[in-house]
């Protein structure tokens, strides 16, 4: 078993309705590296500064993420600071400070390089090259998006889209890539441009996955109190890949597992603010709400 989360550990600021929480500990490489630890030991790479908690890298070796890979520098951690409104897929980013992160350019501890699986979170795509040029020869190459790279390089993106076997993008940046308003034709256009699989998030609506001749889709867990949804994406792709890493393939029903554990992770995710809900979770609790949602999609 072995994957590789390229990807950021930060702090964010979090301003909702329900409350507003300072400089908590989160990043895509973080959630996605504390969703898989569930199912495997996720080796992580990024870049923190000097003011990152060390009890958060403790909670992440307790957790048996490997953390060779995660450099700390002289300067402050990347910070985030973002606005959720009343309907929480309705999102609005007050503040980027890239701080560290800005001249971040990762390299990949030996020990790594043979692993068979690399999530590529949400990087500026011109730098897939030299990250994946730094592998042997990995099963799968997987890579997330945010709207920033659509806008400013997108076709850096589009060429990397066509290299990767799996793809995972929302639906406001499906559309944005695809020009196509339903979200069906999205997925399938994407499809086209190179992913084996492609896996739609929609938030409180679920999510589809869409493969070269199948489309699959999983409710969300029912949650009436979203405290939080700024991980659940990076925590779905944590569920996702860290079951596909206990699995030889890409088998059909492997896959279908896989979508529904990262609904679990990232229903988790949205619980509590930053990853305070990983903090309480176990294995136990996580098979049990896996049982729910067999239960819910059961007739």
């Amino acid at each position: 078993m072995s994957l590789v989360i390229v990807g950021s550990v930060a702090f964010d600021t979090i301003r909702t309705p329900w409350g507003d929480r300072e400089k908590i500990v989160g990043g895509s490489g973080t959630y996605c590296s504390l969703a898989a630890s569930y199912f495997t030991r996720p080796r992580i790479v990024g870049v923190v500064g000097r003011d990152f908690p060390r009890k958060t890298l403790a909670l992440l070796k307790s957790r048996g993420v490997d953390l060779e890979g995660l450099k700390v520098m002289a300067g402050k951690t990347f910070h985030w600071e973002g606005k959720y409104e009343e309907d929480p897929n309705r999102r609005t980013t007050l503040r980027t400070e890239l701080n560290v992160f800005a001249d971040f350019r990762p390299e990949i501890p030996a020990r790594y390089r043979g692993s068979r699986i690399v999530y590529l979170a949400n990087l500026n795509p011109e730098h897939h090259d030299y990250v994946l040029g730094q592998f042997r020869k990995p099963a799968l190459v997987a890579m997330d998006t945010i709207r920033l790279w659509i806008d400013t390089k997108r076709d850096a993106l589009l060429k990397e889209l066509g290299r990767v076997d799996i793809f995972f993008a929302n639906d406001e940046e499906a559309r944005l890539i695809t020009g196509e308003t339903n979200l069906i034709s999205a997925g399938k256009a994407l499809v086209g441009l190179g992913p084996s699989l492609v896996l739609l998030k929609k938030g409180e609506h679920g999510a589809l996955v869409f493969g070269r001749d199948f489309v699959f889709g999983v409710l969300a867990h029912p949650c009436e109190h979203v405290i939080d949804p700024t991980g659940a994406g990076d925590s779905f792709a944590g569920g996702f890949l860290g079951f596909l890493d206990k699995t030889s393939g890409l088998a059909g029903k492997d896959i279908r597992r896989a979508v529904v554990y990262g609904s679990v992770m990232a229903s988790f995710a949205i619980e509590d603010f930053g990853i305070g809900r990983f903090l309480k979770l176990d294995r136990g609790l996580v098979e049990a709400r896996f049982k729910q949602f067999r239960k819910l999609t059961t007739f």
